[in-house]
């Protein structure tokens, strides 16, 4: 998910992308193991749950997050961010099938365009997939019972994009000191400290995309959570 820190903060802030070399080989391994097993799982778990009309909207749910991963938008100090787009897509697709979408453009990125590194990839999907698909999903079901109009669906949407985004970049944070790349006290608040940010930016794509299906398009949101909660 990051560069060093040191080496952000010289060029354009903490990004979510961790490049080869700044995970230790036991952390890199880690997020490699938790990969595996996530997707192992998150692929069972799909195939049982997903219907045949989901596929489609599974294609276009990961061309859609894959370029907007590509449109970088400007954040305070100088720095920007992008969409990551775990929420957006367990909102619709549920947390499992969100994590085999996310794996994959997350993947996709480190083999076409070196966003981020090989050996680092299994920590790149569990930050920027895992943990925002989950975390995304986990919300929206805490505060299911606030979505039964438009409004709280925006604002239930905006918080779940919101904290995914924050708790993935506090985890990025620690596995570079867990690695040795930067102290904790260092890495948490420079990481956390942007991502806090690029999160609102993260939270109004998320609300504004659920909101404006569920005005144009409601048949889409026909297995999402939000559905199940405002039908």
């Amino acid at each position: 998910m990051v560069i060093g820190v040191s080496s952000l903060e010289a060029t354009s802030g903490p990004a979510m992308h961790i490049p080869d070399g700044f995970l230790s080989t036991p952390v890199a391994l880690v997020g490699w193991a938790v990969m595996a097993v996530t997707v192992v799982v998150a692929a069972r778990q799909a195939e049982r749950q997903m219907s045949e009309r989901a596929v489609p909207l599974m294609g276009v749910m990961a061309a859609f997050i894959f370029a907007a991963q590509m449109m970088n938008f400007p954040v305070a100090g100088g720095t920007s961010g992008h969409l990551l787009g775990g929420a957006l897509a367990a909102a619709l697709l549920g947390p499992w099938v969100a994590i085999i979408v996310m794996t994959s453009v997350i993947g996709l990125q480190a083999l076409v365009f070196q966003d981020g590194g090989l050996v680092a990839l299994g920590a790149n999907v569990l930050n920027m997939g895992i943990t925002t698909a989950l975390i995304g999903y986990l919300v929206l079901r805490l505060l299911a019972p606030l979505m039964r109009n438009n409004g709280g669906l925006i604002g239930v949407a905006f918080v779940a994009a919101w904290l995914s985004v924050v708790v993935s970049s506090a985890l990025c944070a620690l596995e570079l000191a867990i690695s040795g790349a930067s102290p904790l006290n260092v890495a948490l608040p420079a990481m956390v400290g942007v991502h806090v940010f690029i999160g609102i930016g993260e939270g109004l794509i998320t609300a504004a995309a659920l909101s404006f299906i569920r005005v144009t398009n409601p048949t889409l949101l026909t297995h999402s959570i939000a559905n199940r909660v405002t039908a």
